[in-house]
């Protein structure tokens, strides 16, 4: 199954590790350090050009998306109910 991130990009669900609203990245020390980290190692991809207001973690990127982390969340617990039929 895949979960749309906004844009035209797309993503396993078996990829997604964690989805955050992007006001973590201002609150947290640790979260600024794994961006940072993320930013270093070429990791980040901003999904198009609109405002960010999430931050996706998956096994191989980090994505700002223009998608609330809410709509998301509900996205990928919709398609996590759906595999357990």
């Amino acid at each position: 199954m895949f979960i749309h991130l906004g844009g035209e990009k797309m993503i396993r669900s078996s990829e997604l590790i964690a989805i955050f609203d992007l006001s973590i990245e201002k609150t947290s020390k640790i979260s600024k350090a794994f961006v940072a980290s993320a930013t270093k190692e070429h990791r980040i991809e901003v999904i198009g050009e609109e405002e960010s207001k999430s931050l996706i973690v998956t096994l191989n990127k980090v994505y700002y998306s223009p998608i609330s982390a809410s709509t998301l969340g509900k996205r990928a617990r919709y398609l996590l109910a759906d595999q357990k039929i």
